[in-house]
């Protein structure tokens, strides 16, 4: 099926298999580039018209060089593909142009309309010969741009730099019912980042006195990161644990030649295309120990305009020296759990930190771990990563509710990987079947329960605080999006009013099952896990062996640890109440459906018909 729209013409195609990838010119500069983790697929020349070929599956090809240039970019362009793209199009902005005649502008919506979202992928790849392709538009040249800034239309204060007491938390005016927070967002209204933490303020002495810490991630600004930590703590000892190989690294090592205090735990990725995208902090300190398990990469701008989950732990003890290695842990298992998730690292630079954690009481924690490591897995293993690991605990810890079939389940997330020609393939089956299932005796999929997946609409990114560049943390591509028509029936537009983060582009991924209503959860999940199979694993050899490529982490909120049946939904989250009970979830429900006119965001084709908050159009080549 051939689509033409503002995006280019492009053609859909049934085949995921052998493809050959496209050729980089030869005099493109190599940029410092790197794999997104839930988008794998090799970028092709974003002017509006793409080479009428199918492109490979995300879950089996490596990326190649991308066409834009990078020669201008002022600062290290950390990242997917799609974050270098956002960093360009941030210093060398394209203006949107409104000198167009009304018939001019006329012919062009005629020309570039939306394209049709079918659910049908059989129409073969040569449609395109047969039809009278029309010259493409050529992406409008770069202009330089006076130091002006339009109006916002979301106030005055979305220009502000962070007022002085922004990075105040205080602990009085936060909620530890559930221990899940929201970040900080610059430009907002400030009851609206009331209860919430930046990483200035998780680092700060406020929540104890630092001597060691690790952190794991899949983007670091190393200069960045070091700021981030008080001065009084900036020279303790760092770890930090990436998946980064041969140039990559060697880019990040450079980077930490300044900070003699800083080491590296490099993770092993044995499966091809893999990544280490779990987002994990561990806090030694003089009073304890704490872990925080989130969503952001250790960069400027994953703190700055986008909406980002936290969990922070409790502050744990010391346990009485002698005490077994066994003691200390919660009744989520949760020590347990992570030990075993650190020991899959293999790693000898985590030892000590093992041996740490099991020096102190993690038994006031309330949440279950849900990690995904690299492998293929077999037996009683299958069900320790991944979905497979979600669904034990569901079918373990939930109990049957009546008229199941009526309790949506909701995904949320900021990539999305290929998930094959129809919704068989993976999604509606074993991927269905983990989320729907609520005590024991869910032993198949539900296929009358709606699956709602919530991910930005063009429109959504166009009118947010960043404007077009917040695209660059949700990579999904042409490439993908063109081979799964299918799945954009599932989508429903980002919506916080409620939390005042509408205009907060999600980076945040959560899962959750609720009521008809929506007035209550079954259970919540916040994760790293994008929608992939690569993030959540995969059946084979006839659902005898889970493969799993990439490291992920996230924590299970069920309510039975919390002496409920079900969590209420918080209808306002913010301004945070230090007595609420209701579970703070960070986008509106019920989730509102795509109109005909919304079109899910994709990062590698232009948008030029609409300028964005700043004024610009997006052209990622």
């Amino acid at each position: 099926m051939t689509q033409e729209s503002q995006y280019g013409k492009w053609t859909l195609s049934d085949s995921d298999d052998d493809v050959v990838p496209p050729t980089p010119p030869k005099d493109l500069k190599k940029p410092n580039t790197k794999l997104d983790p839930e988008r794998k697929t090799n970028v092709v020349h974003t002017a509006p018209k793409p080479k009428p070929k199918s492109e490979p599956s995300p879950e089996h090809k490596q990326t190649s060089e991308p066409t834009f240039k990078t020669e201008k970019i002022s600062a290290p362009a950390l990242g997917s593909e799609a974050r270098q793209a956002a960093h360009f199009n941030r210093i060398n902005p394209v203006k949107h142009e409104n000198s167009s005649s009304p018939a001019v502008k006329r012919k062009r919506e005629s020309e570039e309309g939306g394209w049709d979202l079918s659910s049908s992928d059989d129409e073969a790849t040569s449609s395109t010969s047969k039809t009278n392709p029309k010259k493409p538009v050529k992406s409008p040249p770069r202009k330089k741009v006076e130091d002006k800034r339009p109006p916002s239309p979301h106030g005055a204060s979305y220009y502000k730099e962070e007022p002085s007491d922004f990075f105040e938390a205080n602990l009085s005016t936060m909620n530890h019912t559930y221990r899940f927070y929201l970040n900080k967002v610059t430009g907002i209204e400030k009851k609206y980042n009331t209860g919430a933490l930046h990483i200035k303020e998780i680092l700060s002495p406020m929540f104890g006195t630092l001597k060691e810490s690790v952190q794991f991630n899949y983007c670091f600004d190393i200069p960045w990161m070091v700021k981030q930590y008080p001065p009084e703590f900036r020279d303790k000892p760092v770890i930090i644990v990436h998946g980064e190989k041969r140039e990559s690294k060697a880019r990040l090592l450079q980077q930490a030649q300044p900070y003699s205090h800083i080491r590296f735990c490099q993770a092993k990725l044995d499966i091809a295309f893999g990544t280490h995208h779990t987002k994990m902090m561990l806090l030694w300190y003089e009073e304890g120990f704490r872990v925080i398990i989130l969503t952001s990469n250790m960069i400027q701008a994953d703190w700055y305009q986008k909406t980002q989950g936290i969990w922070m732990s409790p502050l744990y003890p010391r346990l009485p020296e002698g005490s077994p290695e066994t003691a200390g842990d919660s009744p989520t298992h949760f020590k347990r759990d992570l030990l075993e998730y650190l020991r899959a690292y293999r790693a000898p630079e985590l030892s000590e930190w093992m041996e740490r954690i099991k020096e102190h009481n993690l038994s006031e924690t309330k949440i279950y771990l849900i990690g995904s490591t690299p492998g293929r897995f077999q037996g009683a293993d299958m069900e320790k990563w991944g979905h497979l690991r979600l669904r034990k605990l569901l079918s373990e810890h939930t109990c049957p509710v009546q008229n199941a079939e009526e309790w949506p389940v909701i995904g949320q997330f900021s990539s999305i990987g290929s998930m094959g020609l129809d919704k068989t393939k993976w999604l509606a089956a074993e991927f269905q079947r983990t989320l729907t299932t609520q005590g024991k005796a869910s032993s198949s999929s539900s296929p009358g329960t709606s699956m709602l997946l919530v991910y930005p609409s063009v429109d959504n990114v166009r009118t947010s605080l960043e404007g077009y560049p917040a695209g660059g943390s949700l990579p999904y591509s042409i490439q993908t999006a063109q081979r799964q028509l299918w799945l954009h029936s599932y989508f429903h537009r980002w919506k916080a009013e409620t939390s005042g983060r509408s205009s907060a582009m999600p980076h945040i991924k959560t899962y959750m099952r609720a009521s008809p209503d929506f007035s209550q959860l079954s259970w919540f999940l916040v994760t790293s896990a994008n929608l992939s199979k690569a993030a959540w694993g995969a059946l084979e050899k006839n659902n005898t062996q889970m493969m799993v490529r990439s490291y992920e982490l996230g924590v299970l909120y069920l309510p039975t640890i919390f002496n409920m049946k079900t969590f209420p939904v918080e209808k306002n989250i913010f301004p945070v109440s230090s007595s609420s009970t209701g579970f703070p979830v960070p986008f509106d429900l019920p989730p509102q459906q795509y109109s005909g006119k919304d079109r899910p965001w994709i990062w590698n084709i232009p948008y030029t018909q609409a300028p964005d908050t700043h004024g610009n159009i997006w052209v990622p080549s």
